[in-house]
């Protein structure tokens, strides 16, 4: 072959190889992106999926555990039309242990439903997903069970393809992948979605013939619905035919141009197109040999410079996307795993440090003094003067500066401008972060934190990449912040009583089993005192629900005004209230219920400047292991030795009777407001708390008794023991 046909060829290589090579890279690459991103959007909706319908099922379970907590089956009747009313639940259906239902709300979807734990699957198509649990007496004994249900019906899979963005499809059942229950999809595209999706199974995603990408999901446990989800393609209609015309017009340009310059080109050029044909093929170390100094020597020159630099770029994108995403993966492990702040601000701190090249940093966080405290640093401990916890106040310094303006500064410090207090450096980045969702704008209000970067490796100074990522990062750290203030607050909403500010009734049977624990284990006693508002009905028809509210919440802070901090306080439920007080004996205990009664007792409760209300106290007194074994026992026992306290007279106290396996010799408390004969303390401002102290940590000694003849042993229930009824006043 000649020159010119050589020359021609290489040409043709040159120039049509990349364009092939590209119309098919970005053909290739349209239908890899327009898989991936539609495989995304699956896998995102699937998550959604399983959020809602396990977010349902929790749900429809605490609205059963509602119906199951009553023990009447006419109260049990009503809270479930309650519960249906309300919107909990769509039915409930309360069967006996032989499976008979005895109770269904109007208007109940016909069963079998299908059960939110997955662990029985309904044959045929699904009506309901229902939660279920296990209906027992106050003993214990199961009565059978409560079922708490959702229909499923058109509406509800459209609020499924509503909440997920996708196309969702509830299938008969898993043996019927061809049969549909309800579905969102349009008649056109239903049979090929269908047919697409009785070939996959798992999570995997295949492809229709029009370009609609489908998904199986479930059933499984958490989520027990066969659901079909499937979305289109995004890919721009008649690309193949835009991709071949551009090749063959390449085609014939390259044909002209190589005629014309295969004349004047020489052997160089064919060894630059065979360089060329390497890198389009991803060889980056291609190069070409420099034979002249003309133009063709030159070009050959810049090409070998421009492999060698898009050699280190590729290498250095890899490497920072590898990084990148590394972190980015920890990152969002750790904010979805853990309520831990230290843990995900320390995570927060090395991956900005890694991601900016940085050589220390520190992320400080405001307390209420209008300090910002560090929090969790890595670098510094060369940088603070004398080694100290940082601490800057609020507007002092640069960390000061930013916390108070809300405005990211960066730039490089001079020796003597260093700022006192903050660590050493050359070169420093700092960026605020405040709570998610505030209503002021940004720079108005202090931030609630700062994250600080010092001089970055190689002794630049940071740019705005490095600001755009710390802010990136900064942000992490403020949803952190905003989700453990939240999850600690929920945490503390739920185990206080609102009116009172009390522990509340779920509170005392997780704290009732720790301390009884705790005796049994250590040998100690437990005393347990129930108290009862004296006649709260009369207060409440006399002056208004209104009043009796600041009675309660006055009663409950005069409690609290008496007990130890190791003692524990409760709100039963209505004018109940329980106190716990660890290792004191039956006589420490007289001695808290008669300081007690008298602080109620002596002091009215002002509601306002024309009312004023005197209360009493009616308490019974239990002691743990004396007066019974268990402690749902020794509450019951508690709770008798009140309606003995009530039955005597009220405004007083009387102690259980002694477990007929104790032997100890009674020492009978008198009640009523005085102090007893056996030398106790008197209740009252002069009581001295140093009485209480020496007794209530003293050996146990045998608890006295105030007419309770029956023991507190038996018919006591160790499981959920519901708030009482209010006694009659």
């Amino acid at each position: 072959m000649t020159l010119r046909g050589r020359l021609t060829a290489a040409f043709l290589a040159v120039v049509l190889g990349p364009v092939l090579l590209g119309a098919v890279f970005v053909g290739t690459t349209l239908a890899a992106v327009d898989r991936s991103r539609s495989t995304e959007r699956l896998g995102l909706a699937a998550s959604t999926v399983r959020t809602s319908v396990d977010a349902l099922c929790q749900q429809l379970r605490a609205a059963a555990d509602a119906v199951a907590l009553r023990t009447d089956p006419a109260a049990r009747a009503g809270a479930a039309t309650q519960v249906v009313s309300r919107g909990l639940a769509g039915a409930v259906l309360v069967t006996d242990v032989a499976g008979t239902t005895t109770y269904a709300t109007p208007g109940a979807p016909p069963t079998p439903w299908q059960d939110c734990s997955g662990d029985r699957t309904v044959a045929g198509p699904v009506r309901a997903l229902s939660a279920r649990v296990d209906l027992r007496d106050p003993a214990g004994v199961a009565l059978g069970t409560v079922a708490a249900a959702q229909v499923v019906d058109p509406a509800f899979v459209a609020r499924l393809a509503a909440a997920t963005g996708v196309a969702v499809t509830l299938l008969d059942g898993p043996a019927a992948p061809d049969r549909v229950t309800h579905t969102t999809e349009s008649n056109r595209v239903r049979e090929a979605v269908l047919a697409a999706a009785s070939t996959v199974d798992g999570d995997r995603v295949t492809e229709t013939p029009d370009g609609r990408y489908v998904r199986r999901l479930g059933p499984s446990p958490g989520q027990p619905l066969p659901l079909v989800l499937s979305v289109p393609g995004e890919q721009p209609a008649g690309l193949p035919a835009v991709l071949v015309g551009a090749v063959l017009l390449a085609a014939v340009l390259a044909v002209l141009a190589a005629w014309r310059l295969a004349r004047v080109t020489t052997r160089p050029l064919v060894e630059l197109a065979g360089a060329v044909d390497r890198v389009a093929r991803g060889d980056l170390t291609a190069r070409v040999p420099v034979r002249s100094r003309d133009e063709i020597g030159r070009l050959a020159g810049a090409f070998n410079r421009m492999t060698r630099e898009t050699a280190s770029y590729v290498a250095a994108l890899t490497s920072s996307r590898d990084q990148l995403r590394g972190h980015l993966a920890v990152l969002g492990d750790t904010l979805a795993s853990t309520h831990d702040l230290q843990r995900i601000l320390r995570v927060i701190l090395h991956s900005a440090l890694a991601a900016t090249g940085a050589r220390a940093g520190a992320v400080l966080l405001l307390d209420p003094d209008g300090v910002l405290v560090g929090q969790c640093a890595e670098g510094l401990d060369d940088r603070v003067p004398d080694a100290e916890p940082l601490r800057v106040p609020l507007g002092t310094g640069v960390i000061g500066a930013v916390a108070a303006t809300g405005e990211p500064q960066r730039g490089r410090v001079e020796p003597a401008e260093a700022p006192a207090g903050e660590p050493r450096c050359e070169t420093y980045v700092a960026v605020p972060f405040a709570a998610p969702g505030g209503a002021e704008p940004a720079g108005r209000e202090p931030a609630v934190g700062v994250l600080a970067l010092y001089d970055r490796l190689g002794g630049e100074e940071f740019d705005d990449d490095d600001l755009a990522t710390l802010r990136t990062f900064a942000g992490h750290a403020a949803v952190a912040v905003e989700n453990v203030r939240v999850h600690e607050e929920a945490q503390r909403l739920s185990l206080t009583d609102p009116l009172t500010g009390l522990w509340n009734y779920r509170y005392l049977r997780e704290s009732l089993r720790r301390e009884v624990e705790r005796a049994s284990r250590f040998g100690r006693m437990l005393s347990i005192l129930a108290l009862d508002v004296d006649r709260f009905k009369r207060v409440n028809d006399t002056y208004g629900h209104t009043a009796g509210d600041v009675v309660l919440a006055e009663f409950a802070r005069r409690i609290r005004g008496e007990i130890r901090e190791v003692d524990l306080a409760f709100r039963q439920g209505g004018e109940e209230f329980v106190v716990l007080l660890p290792e004191t004996d039956a006589r420490g205990a007289a001695i808290v219920a008669e300081r007690l009664g008298a602080a109620v007792r002596d002091t009215p409760i002002v509601v306002d400047e024309h009312v004023a209300i005197t209360v009493t106290v009616s308490i019974g007194i239990a002691v743990y292991p004396d007066h019974a074994s268990t402690g749902q026992q020794v509450l019951d026992a508690a709770d008798e030795a009140l309606y003995a306290a009530k039955a005597a007279g009220r405004d007083g106290y009387r102690v259980t009777g002694l477990r007929p396996d104790a032997v100890t010799e009674e020492i009978p408390v008198p009640a009523g407001a005085v102090s007893p004969d056996d030398e106790l303390p008197r209740a009252g401002p002069a009581a001295t708390r140093a009485a209480e102290g020496s007794s209530r940590q003293a050996a146990a000694v045998p608890a006295p008794t105030a007419g309770v003849t029956q023991p507190a042993t038996g018919g006591a229930s160790s499981g959920p023991h519901p708030p009482r009824q209010s006694r009659g006043r």
